[in-house]
């Protein structure tokens, strides 16, 4: 605690050591805490700002009036002191290729790209995307873009030509950077022809970049090549100096349900945003090593590449994270000395399933452990503790693409308890409402945030007077947040989450998240993943259907038995299902979001195509289950 740099930063603006008190502050004076942060951490400014915050409305929060900076500049010279032949990235695939880049090759890199960039005209607020995996070339395309004043975008090479076009398409993007196929689990995926059919559904493109990632020789007809670029001329490398609301990339919404709705986000809103989590909340710092595993296609993506803004050797794997072994990644933090190492709640659930014990593995670097995606189960907390370390932080994470962080999570100088996250994060203002739209404490209400925070989105694209944001945030709480989750907030400031509101579990009046009854299903020995929903209201007789992905090997009516018999023990019995049905396999978006709500829908007789769009799905064919038991219903 007395080393973590949060301590530092309370006792450079004068406050103790009660973290509540400094998370009060921070969201009770804004202008002040962000005034404040900005001022410790360093953050360079072109051109000084009026204030931090000069009007705090939601939607259309004014942050840093007549500031000037650049990102990028701040990602490849970053705030805490390093060499030139210092390892600023660290890559490795599931194959065993590894590849470090020092900072002064990363630069180097980046100048080259960005010069080509330049001479295709890109410039500020061009859009240039990539379908590329989590590599060094996705980093060093996304950085060449940023410091031209342009807006990066990028999807996994994994994403069919649909899905990867519903997205680009909507923003008219001027460049295209693309691998020509990427490698999971032990097998080659040629993408060189979705590729080719991606840039025919993109009209406004000036160029296309091909990274030979698999093959050295492979070509495409028209298109540019990544070495042509990269060992290309290269002018001295410069920083556009954009004002602290340009936008810098477009994320996406999950697009289940229609098109995938783009987010666009500001230079720096993201860059004190993620610099504030990662240093205050992560404890990062130069010199440290930090992971997450992640793709190109999800916002934990952007928050890993911040890593560098603050000193930090990133940590990029490319590949099936259980590939060689379902013990890869802790194989890879060992190797590499990683000290911050953050993967998925489903990950942790997969490696305890497994038996894994990385603590048997030299994890002596090791200081931190992140995870998000899902609630993090008891059970995944005790894992941690015993399998991986008894010294190290877990640190269990919420938030979400559209503010690109997580406004829920730990610190240093917190405890830790199994199955609660321990904070709200400083400078957000979370809160739990009730039905009534009260602030509730110790009860389960939808997740608000009452006050701005610098990175929310700066719009969305193509919304050109804000009907869609503010439908989409805020037609629940008008000036109120409304992000769709359950959350509890106890009287110290900790946490649950409890899922999606709209897929709780509401049996006689009784209302649960979804997370808390995975938890308690998916420990039962014979299940590999499930599925709930409670099809009260939508047209039906009000069914609790729970569909479960059984072992191979398992006898199904005695896991039905042991089902029914657990969740009426451990949950209630209102709880227990109506039906117990087998499946193959749970959809999934393409972020590895279990598909609660487009089920719902399709059982309630919604059309599929209506319900949701199989472009964003990781196992479309996962939902014909589903269809045929609407089909037969009706």
């Amino acid at each position: 605690m007395a080393r973590a740099r949060i301590t530092d930063f309370a006792q450079a603006v004068g406050l103790g050591t009660s973290y509540d008190d400094l998370w009060r502050w921070s969201v009770e004076d804004l202008d002040r805490f962000w005034a404040s942060f900005t001022a410790w951490a360093g953050i360079r400014w072109d051109t000084a700002p009026s204030a931090a915050l000069a009007d705090a409305s939601m939607p259309g929060a004014r942050w840093f009036p007549g500031g000037r900076l650049n990102y990028a500049s701040h990602a490849l010279y970053p705030l805490g002191a390093v060499d030139d032949d210092d390892p600023a990235v660290i890559f490795a695939r599931e194959d065993g290729m590894e590849r470090v880049l020092s900072w002064a090759r990363l630069r180097a890199e980046v100048a080259a790209v960005r010069t080509a960039l330049k001479g295709l005209g890109v410039g500020v607020g061009d859009r240039v995307v990539g379908l590329v995996p989590n590599a060094p070339e996705a980093l060093v395309a996304m950085l060449a873009t940023v410091s031209l004043g342009g807006l990066w975008s990028s999807c996994s090479p994994d994403f069919g030509v649909r899905a990867a076009a519903d997205r680009f398409a909507q923003i008219d993007p001027v460049v295209l950077f693309a691998v020509d196929g990427y490698r999971y689990g032990g097998r080659d995926f040629d993408v060189v022809e979705h590729v080719r059919q991606l840039r025919d559904e993109l009209p406004s493109l000036r160029a296309t970049c091909l990274i030979s990632y698999l093959d050295p020789g492979s070509q495409l007809e028209g298109a540019r090549s990544w070495s042509e670029l990269v060992d290309g001329p290269a002018e001295p490398l410069e920083f556009e100096s954009v004002a602290f609301d340009t936008p810098m990339w477009v994320l996406y919404s999950s697009g289940t349900t229609g098109l995938p709705k783009p987010i666009i986000h500001g230079q720096g809103g993201i860059l004190v945003e993620h610099a504030k989590q990662l240093a205050l909340h992560l404890d990062i710092g130069a010199g440290d090593r930090f992971f997450w595993f992640s793709t190109t296609g999800w916002m934990m993506w952007n928050l890993l590449v911040s890593g560098l803004v603050l000193g930090a050797t990133i940590v990029l794997y490319d590949g099936n994270p259980m590939h060689p072994g379902p013990d890869a990644l802790w194989r890879l933090a060992a190797r590499h000395r990683i000290t911050a190492f953050g993967v998925s709640a489903p990950y942790i659930q997969a490696c305890q399933k497994q038996g894994i014990v990385p603590r048997e593995l030299d994890l002596g670097a090791l200081r931190a452990v992140g995870s998000t995606g899902a609630p993090l189960a008891p059970e995944g907390f005790a894992w941690v503790y015993d399998a991986v370390g008894r010294d190290v932080m877990l640190s269990s994470l919420s938030g979400g693409t559209d503010v690109c962080t997580a406004f829920v999570g730990g610190a240093p100088t917190l405890p830790v308890r199994a199955g609660i996250i321990p904070c709200r994060m400083l400078g957000c203002a979370v809160a739990a409402y009730d039905e009534a739209g009260r602030p509730v404490t110790g009860e389960v209400g939808e997740l608000v945030i009452t006050q701005p925070m610098p990175s929310m989105p700066v719009a969305f694209w193509g919304d050109a007077d804000g009907s869609r944001m503010r439908e989409a945030y805020y037609s629940t709480y008008p000036g109120v947040w409304d992000h769709g989750d359950w959350i509890k907030v106890d009287d110290d400031g900790s946490c649950v989450i409890y899922g999606r509101s709209d897929a709780t579990l509401n049996r006689g009046g009784v209302r649960m998240g979804t997370a808390e009854f995975y938890r308690v299903v998916e420990e039962v020995d014979g299940v590999e993943d499930s599925l709930v929903i409670d099809t009260s209201g939508v047209g039906r007789e009000g069914e609790l259907l729970l569909f479960v992905v059984a072992a191979p090997g398992a006898d199904l009516e005695a896991l039905r038995e042991t089902l029914r018999r657990t969740i009426r023990n451990d949950l209630s019995p209102r709880h227990v299902p109506d039906r117990i049905v087998a499946i193959a396999e749970v959809p999934r978006t393409l972020n590895g979001k279990k598909c609660e709500v487009p089920v719902k829908r399709v059982l309630s007789g919604v059309p599929l195509e209506r319900a949701v769009s199989t472009g964003a799905l990781q196992n479309p064919s996962a939902m014909a289950p589903f269809v045929a038991a609407a089909t037969l219903d009706g």
